[in-house]
């Protein structure tokens, strides 16, 4: 690695391609000349960064880019973060980290580019109990599916559902006739494990519920048929500032909720949803639309009204995966207007 550059006062734009332990840095002038094109050791960025003037950075969008972003930011710089997707179509022929870091400093200058803004470390906090519930919820159905297997294997059935395993878990522990002892001490870790995971997830639920409670946006938010905390909360820290959108299409598109295009001539081709954008939110929307149309016969207003009409002509899932389109337009429009949902 060679020395840092003694005189850096040109620089005005910065890209970096972030990593573990070697991050390269691309530096450019206001006429677009290229500074300083090295490689950098992690003990090494900051130091760089704080002999720089106040300059434009761009980065990839990862995992440590708002720790980074964080980071320069506090010395005074403007940090702007590009989602990974933008920055592919600017790398010249092989990939290394040279090119890449080339291919940040050509995406971050294209006018029109929507970029990530960088979260507090309050909101990724929150970002990742989500995670981190969404994970126990996984491992608990893959635990459940796993029991219910075994069980079979004896003959004994249960159906699908968490309500089901766990009446099968209470047999296992008490003791059955249809459930051999041998059979019952091979499968009692299961169901310890399930319980387990039942009391973290059901921990993680009460303190979600809690910070929605004191937050007024989701609070708003938690007024909307098949919104609760878990999916008020989740929008509110991925989404943050919706003025990013232009508008509440835009903000279904940025979820995948709207069909996917292959238009040309001036004819229009809609496909599926383009399943684009955050997976975490649409499944969330996805399984609060299910609850709405699984209670639209005890309500009478106008979002139930139209579910009710459109699945008259339409499949089940179709017409959940557009009423997971019309409540990320709702919720968007009470986020953006500060107001409350109003059925009528």
């Amino acid at each position: 690695m060679s020395k840092l550059p003694t005189n850096l006062s040109s620089v005005t734009t910065v890209a970096v391609d972030l990593a573990k332990h070697v991050f390269q840095v691309h530096g450019c002038d206001a006429a677009g000349r290229v500074l300083v094109a090295k490689a950098l050791r992690r003990k090494d960025v900051l130091p760089f960064f704080v002999s720089l003037g106040p300059c434009l950075i761009g980065m990839e969008a990862c995992a440590s880019a708002h720790h980074w972003g964080r980071e320069l930011i506090a010395l005074g710089h403007e940090v702007k973060l590009i989602p990974p997707t933008y920055v592919k179509p600017f790398v010249k022929r092989q990939k290394n980290d040279k090119n890449d870091a080339a291919a940040i400093y050509e995406a971050m200058l294209r006018p029109g580019l929507r970029f990530v803004a960088v979260r507090s470390i309050d909101n990724q906090a929150l970002l990742m109990e989500h995670k981190v519930r969404e994970m126990l919820v996984q491992q608990r159905t893959q635990l459940l599916n796993g029991l219910r297997g075994h069980l079979a294997e004896i003959g004994v059935i249960a159906a699908q559902g968490t309500c089901n395993m766990r009446a099968l878990g209470s047999l296992i522990h008490e003791g059955h006739s249809d459930i051999p002892e041998v059979v019952r001490h091979s499968l009692i870790p299961l169901v310890t494990q399930i319980t387990h995971l039942d009391e973290a997830i059901k921990a993680i639920d009460s303190d979600i519920a809690v910070q929605a409670k004191a937050d007024p946006v989701s609070n708003r938010l938690m007024t909307i048929p098949g919104i609760g905390p878990v999916t008020a909360t989740a929008l509110v820290a991925t989404v943050g500032d919706p003025a990013r959108f232009s508008g509440p299409r835009e903000f279904a598109a940025f979820l995948g909720l709207v069909p996917r295009q292959n238009s040309s001539g001036g004819k229009a081709r809609l496909g599926p949803i383009t399943k684009m954008g955050n997976r975490y939110l649409r499944k969330l929307l996805v399984v609060g639309a299910h609850a709405v149309l699984h209670h639209h016969a005890k309500h009478n207003d106008p979002l139930r009204n139209w579910a009710r009409k459109l699945l008259e002509t339409k499949p089940f899932k179709l017409v959940a995966v557009a009423t997971a389109n019309k409540l990320a337009r709702i919720a968007f429009a009470l986020m953006s207007q500060n107001t409350r949902y109003q059925a009528a």
